[in-house]
């Protein structure tokens, strides 16, 4: 039987070296195979909502689409596809670092139809009528000036366009959102607010699903 090695004490005791650092290895392997499993499931989910998104809103290939605070692209990416190689897809962005992520990881694919946008706190910063299409994806709550940046969305949308927000109420245990209005009533937003800043901005609203994935609702607009 292998014996632990023996180290000596400033006391002059002996001890048994403790095997922590033999397991690190172990600790690290796992640790990149749960981070590997966990972004092939956000992908796949990802792929799933816009597949459901792509048929709710009529994508087809030559649509152009805009994912309002992208993050880490998954959506954009995901986006990509449905509306083919004479369709675009703007992946809007107001943070730094997550900007050069995402250029990093376009170049990295060649998503040639993919454009990486940097936003405002009040401004899309794309085209004036630009899109046929853009969403909002846990998004909406965080806008901290809503009134503005609908104004952008709306100018943004060619005639006939769609736009659709899928959020979730405020929910508990979740840390407040600085500098939104206080009618969101904590972290989240009530589907009712949504409705009434978005048809007050100009826009229809089309249709409610209220059995979106992640216990979310997902709100659909049209630009008259």
């Amino acid at each position: 039987m292998r014996t632990l090695p023996i180290i000596r004490s400033i006391r002059g005791k002996t001890r048994p070296m403790k095997r922590t650092h033999w397991k690190r290895p172990w600790f690290l392997f796992l640790a990149c195979a749960a981070t590997a499993m966990f972004a092939v499931r956000a992908a796949a989910n990802a792929a799933d909502e816009i597949r459901r998104l792509a048929a709710l809103m009529e994508w087809k290939p030559g649509t152009v689409v805009a994912d309002i605070g992208a993050g880490d692209g998954s959506y954009s990416f995901a986006s990509a596809e449905p509306v083919g190689a004479t369709g675009k897809v703007y992946a809007t962005e107001i943070d730094t670092k997550k900007l050069e992520e995402l250029r990093a990881e376009v170049a990295k694919r060649k998503l040639q139809n993919v454009a990486v946008v940097e936003s405002k706190e009040a401004d899309t910063h794309l085209p004036t009528a630009c899109c046929h299409a853009i969403f909002l994806r846990h998004v909406y709550h965080h806008l901290t000036k809503p009134t503005e940046f609908d104004a952008n969305i709306v100018r943004s949308l060619k005639p006939g366009g769609r736009v659709a927000i899928i959020d979730f109420p405020p929910r508990s245990g979740l840390d407040p959102v600085e500098g939104v209005p206080a009618n969101r009533g904590g972290h989240g937003i009530p589907q009712k607010i949504v409705i009434e800043e978005l048809t007050a901005a100009g826009l229809k609203m089309e249709r409610v699903l209220n059995d979106w994935a992640e216990n979310d609702y997902c709100v659909l607009f049209v630009k008259k």
